[in-house]
C-alpha cells in the first residue's frame, strides 16, 4: 500500500514540477489545488490556510518538501515543516531544480528550507534528510526520483519514529 503524503513546495513557480513529482504515483500524495481555490483559501487570512494545511495533513505519514529556487525560508513552507515535526510525521526534502516546467525551462538550485527551521533548540538541517538528484537532465531527475522516492519516504518516517 502506497504512504500517504503531504506535498510541500512553493507554488510558484514550482508547481508544475511539484506536478510531475505527484503524478509519480509510487507515493499518495494530496490533491493539488487550482489557483482560484488557493486565492479563496488565502482570503479568509492566516487562519483559514492554518486550517487548509492542517486539513491537508490529516491521516498523511510524511512530508516531502519539493525544494525549488525559492522555497527556503517561506513562511508557510516553514509552519507546514514545523507542524509536521509536531504532528510526528516523517519529513524530507528533494531538490526539484532541474526538472523542467511548463516552458521547458530548468533552475537554479535553492537553499535548505530545512535550515530555517528548529526543533528543541537542534537545526532541522541536522535532522531531515536531503536528496539532490545526481543529474541535469530533467527525465533522469524525474526517473531518480521516481526509483528512490518511496524509500526516501520510508526512512524519513522511520528517522522521526526514532527521534
Amino acid at each position: 500500500m502506497a504512504r500517504k503524503v503531504f506535498f510541500s513546495f512553493h507554488y510558484q513557480p514550482d508547481n508544475w514540477r511539484a506536478a510531475q513529482v505527484r503524478s509519480i504515483g509510487v507515493i499518495e500524495g494530496n490533491n493539488p489545488v487550482s489557483d482560484n481555490d488557493w486565492e479563496d483559501i488565502a482570503d479568509g487570512g492566516d487562519t483559514a490556510i492554518e486550517k487548509w494545511i492542517s486539513d491537508q495533513m490529516s491521516g498523511k505519514s510524511c512530508v516531502v518538501v519539493l525544494i525549488g529556487s525559492n522555497t527556503a525560508g517561506r513562511k508557510w513552507i516553514n509552519h507546514e515543516i514545523k507542524k509536521a515535526w509536531n504532528d510526528g510525521k516523517g519529513i524530507v526534502g528533494i531538490h526539484i531544480h532541474n526538472l523542467k516546467n511548463s516552458s521547458g525551462e530548468q533552475s537554479i538550485k535553492g537553499s535548505n528550507p530545512f535550515s530555517w527551521v528548529t526543533v528543541k533548540g537542534d537545526n532541522m538541517s541536522s535532522i531531515v534528510k536531503v536528496y539532490d538528484p545526481p543529474y541535469l537532465i530533467s527525465t533522469n531527475v524525474y526517473d531518480h526520483i521516481k526509483n528512490n522516492i518511496e524509500d526516501w519516504v520510508e526512512e524519513a518516517i522511520e528517522i522521526r519514529n526514532n527521534y
